[in-house]
């Protein structure tokens, strides 16, 4: 299941940027056999952008709400169910959700396709990657540096005030930098990762499945 959000991207990058990202790289898993993608999940928990037009968000409990129930929902049909997300501000409700799931019995995983020298937001990588998966997508011509420090330095401003109060733009990057090469670089990189994962993940399903059903 891809998750998402649908928050400002800066004002050269779509709303549903994280939403475009997290189901293109789970449309690249469905060459596995055991693979189903389903739609996007295309809200997230958004909150530290508020203030943005256009961000909308469900919030942390209602986010987690949201995914129990459509975990519960695929029960008759999936062996297990992986969140493929894309947006960190989700990763909260993700956790609530998981141990509730997990204390039903369910079998979920949350994958997080996170790039560790990647910058923090709207700036080279996400636009890079959008460049790679719909570049009609990105306005070229508003593409400009937010703040460059460290998403350390900033983090503590960020979760007192959002976003706006850190950047007026709302981009922590510098996207100017960004090529649809290296988004394709990303792209491929990071759904290798989920591949192997997937793979990994679906062994000891069976292994589970089976030792349940010898008792």
């Amino acid at each position: 299941m891809p998750l998402g959000s649908y928050e400002q991207h800066g004002p050269h990058l779509p709303l549903d940027t994280d939403t475009c990202i997290a189901a293109a790289l789970a449309e690249r898993a469905v060459e596995l056999p055991f693979v189903v993608v389903a739609s996007p999940l295309a809200y997230g928990a958004s909150g530290e952008h508020r203030g943005f037009p256009g961000t909308l968000s469900m919030g942390t409990a209602c986010l987690a709400e949201v995914v129990v129930e459509l975990v519960r929902s695929a029960r008759t049909s999936c062996s297990g169910v992986v969140v493929v997300n894309a947006h960190g501000g989700n990763g909260e409700a993700l956790e609530l959700a998981r141990r509730r799931c997990q204390a039903e019995g369910d079998q979920v995983r949350v994958w997080n396709a996170t790039i560790e020298s990647g910058d923090a937001h709207a700036g080279r990588t996400e636009t890079s990657l959008m460049l790679a998966i719909a570049p009609d997508s990105v306005r070229l011509g508003a593409i400009h540096p937010g703040r460059l420090e460290p998403l350390q330095q900033l983090w503590p401003e960020l979760r007192s005030a959002g976003v706006r109060a850190v950047s007026p733009n709302g981009v922590l990057g510098d996207p100017t930098l960004a090529s649809a090469d290296e988004g394709l670089r990303i792209l491929e990189a990071l759904s290798a990762r989920l591949i192997a994962v997937l793979r990994s993940w679906w062994s000891e399903i069976e292994f589970v499945t089976s030792a349940t059903s010898a008792r």
